[in-house]
């Protein structure tokens, strides 16, 4: 048997995680149960045997049901306490698989009805994230993300409310939800009111929708991350194009084949990718429903896709050098790849 060096210890950051979505499957059913919420059967059958529950978002019907299931998740967050226990467990399960930052993303608009309004929802949601990342020691920070499926203002009003907080642990602005809705010309206001605000801009592009998405990304809304992008990998100039400007997609093998992106994990162009010079941060998008976290993704690159140690190394300096962290952060993780591609194989 190969002796292989172990992915969790590896330093790396994590770059696309939803709220959400990230949290553990006995978290969801027992805030079910402390709020008396009524989950649908499949979820709840997909939580209590820890397998995934059968997704496919290629066409509207199956998005709505992947959207259905993720909606009464997080119908489940009621209370404050509901939230610092979401963010201290997501930080413990990356602590697990070797991350040193995460950026946790979320659309504070969504649990603002039961948490007392909009403010108070992301003070909440900052409060929690600057004590865990005290307490933890992992690097924490959240990217607001508006939803395509709403009107063009509210994503307006979120990202002068992300800029407000810049100072409090907001570090970029998003776009997520279904690309084959909204067009992302219609939030360039929004994206750059963030930017003025010296926010990062990583909306969603090419996952549901091909390169157009993408390239709608970079023109309308200027983009510095994409969030998935793996549609790129069709089009060949303008993999170079995110290439020669060193865009980091935020690539999430796992999902894209439980969403139906891609039919097996081999068809995930993560090789394409890399050979392109294009940087990548694999994340793990919503573990909740797809089963899998961070270092998982890594999993899949080496043994599906033959990545090399160094080369996986090289994918943790890609999502560290593709972060908000601060210089001294990176510098601090990128030490620490080195430092694993020295040790010997166990």
């Amino acid at each position: 048997m190969e002796r292989v060096r172990d992915l969790s210890e590896l330093p790396k950051a994590h770059l696309h995680l939803h709220f959400t979505g990230s949290m553990r499957p006995g978290t969801v059913l027992e805030l079910a149960d402390k709020h008396g919420v009524r989950l649908p059967e499949t979820l709840t059958e997909a939580l209590t045997s820890g397998e995934p529950p059968k997704l496919r978002a290629t066409d509207e019907r199956g998005w709505f049901r992947f959207q259905r299931l993720y909606d009464a998740a997080r119908s489940c967050l009621r209370e404050p306490d509901d939230i610092r226990r979401l963010v201290r467990e997501a930080a413990q399960e990356d602590l697990r698989d070797g991350s040193g930052w995460l950026e946790i993303q979320v659309d504070p608009t969504s649990y603002a009805p039961r948490l007392g309004g909009l403010i108070p929802t992301l003070e909440i949601i900052l409060d929690a994230v600057e004590s865990t990342s005290r307490e933890t020691g992992l690097g924490m920070r959240v990217l607001v993300a508006a939803n395509r499926m709403k009107h063009p203002l509210d994503a307006r009003t979120l990202a002068r409310l992300a800029v407000r907080y810049a100072d409090r642990g907001v570090v970029g602005f998003g776009l997520s939800n279904d690309e084959r809705r909204g067009m992302a010309r219609d939030f360039d206001r929004a994206f750059h009111i963030a930017r003025e605000g010296g926010l990062l801009s990583a909306p969603h592009g090419g996952e549901l929708t091909g390169p157009a998405s993408v390239r709608d990304c970079l023109d309308d809304l200027h983009a510095a991350r994409i969030g998935h992008g793996v549609r790129a990998a069709e089009d060949p100039r303008l993999l170079k194009r995110l290439a020669d400007r060193q865009v980091t997609c935020e690539v999430c093998p796992a999902s894209n084949v439980a969403l139906g992106v891609y039919e097996k994990p081999e068809d995930v162009p993560l090789r394409t990718f890399f050979d392109a010079g294009v940087p990548m941060a694999l994340g793990a998008d919503d573990p909740l429903l797809f089963g899998s976290r961070l270092a998982a993704q890594y999993e899949i690159a080496r043994h599906v896709h033959g990545f090399s140690d160094p080369e996986l190394a090289e994918l943790a300096r890609q999502s560290v050098r593709g972060s908000a962290a601060p210089a001294d952060v990176k510098a601090r993780l990128l030490a620490g790849v080195d430092d694993w591609l020295t040790r010997p194989p166990a």
